[in-house]
């Protein structure tokens, strides 16, 4: 580590003005009775994570008015100001950079925010700084109160780090955004094949735009004669309304089965792996690693391979597909899962047909629907036994079959590398705001991984 290298404190880097180190607006003072739809956007919680590749979430923002906003000068965040959450989920952090929808924010009443003085420190360093592991454990170890953890602004003041030059600071996060933005596009990537996914099976076997085409003398748009010849040109009646020609209507236990999982005693939950144990799977660990879970690897558990689909059997269901636990179609991780999932285990469809099946909003109301007829949010598998879904021809669901499982493979390929990605920036982020680790040593570790 290079002598230019010192140690700092958070209050020694921070602009040298009084609001530079600041907590939200008093409680009452923010409420949600002050929410509008417009105005100045208000920092909560679910708008920062302890993810370090999220800088910052812009959806779902609550806004005060700019008259309310007037009185909360203190707490305004700007492009390059930290966000840090003080009470509950403690080790969240944001930094408001360029990609950030918005000029400047308020911070709510379980925030608090700091202004770097750009002499001294660059922000995206100490942004890395604060979310890399060292910091992380080190706000948690020492979170204070009983029952809701809290990370205070005088605790924040008081954080010691070692800083090396500005201009060694700003080389070292840009190497940590190259990083990320690697991490960023992958998930992207993945986002996107999986938006085409849906809309391909949408077009096709939802609202029959094919079949449509050629009822009215027009050529299917987007695929080759082949593909479309397994398509028929006009419709008929069924139970579910107007359907292709030709396609059938089956109870959707007959297109699929469902199997429930099992539920190991809390007593034998581990946090770390061990030889004879597996990952026990539970509805969040499809959206965080943040608490992993294993347990005894028996006879009598359940298990998955990465290219299983699960469905949320127990849990929220406030009528939001994207937030809720109810219905909610998991994927992508082994082990062995809960009981508050449920294994879709295809029968008459493959794999990709059956989970683009149970991922279509009509599927999701309809558990909506049975969930509201029960005291706990909820469904069992004879629930499903009402439930009926469209059957094309097998020619038709093979040819979309072997198009899902294209897509599949390539988003497993990009969430390995994305993973191996995390892996190395996880290991390689303390090592370099230590001054262990220096940059040209870093970059050949990169170059490696790719």
């Amino acid at each position: 580590m290079s002598s230019e290298w010192r140690l700092a404190t958070v209050e020694e880097i921070a602009a040298p003005y009084p609001t530079a180190l600041a907590t939200g607006p008093f409680g009452s003072a923010i409420s949600s009775k002050y929410f509008v739809d417009s105005g100045v956007p208000v920092i909560r919680g679910a708008n920062l994570s302890a993810d370090t590749s999220i800088k910052l979430i812009d959806a779902d923002l609550a806004f005060v008015s700019h008259e309310k906003a007037g009185e909360f000068q203190r707490s305004v965040a700007k492009r390059g100001d930290l966000v840090f959450t003080c009470w509950g989920t403690i080790n969240q952090v944001g930094l408001i950079d360029g990609r950030a929808k918005f000029d400047s924010y308020i911070v709510s009443n379980k925030q608090m925010k700091l202004t770097v003085d750009s002499a001294k420190a660059d922000h995206r360093f100490i942004y890395y700084l604060f979310s890399g592991p060292v910091k992380q454990k080190e706000i948690l170890e020492n979170g204070i109160g009983s029952s809701v953890p809290g990370f205070n602004l005088g605790q924040l003041k008081r954080h010691e780090f070692l800083l090396p030059p500005v201009e060694e600071q700003a080389r070292i996060a840009d190497f940590m955004e190259i990083l990320g933005d690697r991490i960023t596009l992958l998930r992207e990537t993945n986002a996107t094949l999986e938006a085409i996914a849906q809309a391909l099976f949408k077009s096709w076997f939802v609202n029959f735009d094919p079949v449509r085409a050629k009822a009215e003398g027009r050529q299917p748009e987007g695929m080759d004669a082949a593909t479309a010849a397994l398509f028929p040109d006009s419709f008929e009646e069924s139970e579910l309304g107007l359907v292709p020609k030709g396609w059938g209507v089956v109870p959707f236990l007959d297109a699929c089965d469902l199997q429930g999982g099992a539920q190991p005693p809390a007593a034998t939950f581990i946090d770390e792996p061990r030889d004879g144990y597996v990952r026990l799977l539970q509805i969040r660990d499809f959206s965080t690693d943040a608490h992993k879970t294993y347990i005894p690897d028996t006879g009598k558990l359940k298990k998955v391979t990465e290219d299983d689909v699960l469905i949320g059997r127990y849990g929220s269901a406030s009528g939001d597909k994207a937030k809720d636990s109810l219905g909610r179609v998991c994927r992508g991780l082994s082990g062995s899962y809960n009981v508050a999932l449920m294994k879709l285990c295809p029968v008459q469809v493959g794999r990709e047909y059956a989970f683009q099946m149970v991922s279509d909003s009509s599927f999701y109301r309809y558990l909506q629907g049975v969930s509201s007829k029960a005291v706990q949010s909820g469904f069992s598998k004879a629930e499903l036994g009402q439930y009926k879904v469209i059957m094309p021809s097998s020619d038709l669901a093979e040819a979309f079959e072997q198009f899902g499982k294209a897509v599949w493979e390539r988003v497993k390929a990009n969430r390995e590398l994305a993973q191996t990605l995390t892996q190395l920036r996880d290991t390689l982020l303390p090592r370099l705001i230590s001054g262990q680790l220096r940059l040209p040593e870093a970059e050949s570790l990169l170059e490696k991984a790719l």
